[in-house]
């Protein structure tokens, strides 16, 4: 096994967590200072893009070890997903609204806020992906977890 997979995966599932707040503070702060909380539907959808990110990093850091024993490497690629995930969303709902809208919402150019959700959004994505492949946290790991039954899995 090489030794340095575990350090990368360490330091992809740290830096993830730092991008997925990054893309939640961004978020908190069109919503307050850019007044994004007085438009319908998406300032609501904002609000809850920092609260989910906020979630999901301290589910990055916590240490689950001690806590979960032998289910931490599931717990921690199901919060990298939901990392993911929101990153994933974030990134289309931003394209969505510059070029059709987005519940009525259309944003126009690329200022410094967007620009730095898209960055953030994007480091999210391939840190926690490289996160997931250094830890080698897979359907066997989930499945060893006893998180997946064997029947579910039997697809793959």
């Amino acid at each position: 096994m090489d030794t340095r997979r575990p350090v990368i995966a360490m330091a992809a599932r740290y830096l993830g967590a730092l991008a997925v707040l990054a893309i939640g503070v961004d978020h908190l702060d069109q919503y307050v200072v850019d007044n994004y909380s007085t438009v319908p539907t998406i300032g609501t959808l904002f609000f809850l893009n920092f609260v989910s990110a906020v979630l999901v990093t301290v589910g990055l850091v916590l240490p689950a070890g001690r806590a979960m024993g032998r289910y931490a490497d599931a717990f921690r690629a199901v919060i990298a997903l939901g990392g993911i995930g929101i990153a994933v969303l974030s990134l289309a709902a931003l394209f969505v609204s510059e070029s059709t809208g987005l519940f009525g919402f259309v944003e126009h150019g690329y200022r410094m806020a967007i620009a730095l959700a898209i960055v953030a959004e994007v480091a999210a994505i391939v840190l926690l992906v490289i996160f997931l492949a250094a830890n080698g946290t897979g359907v066997e790991k989930i499945r060893a977890a006893a998180l997946l039954p064997t029947s579910a899995a039997a697809g793959d």
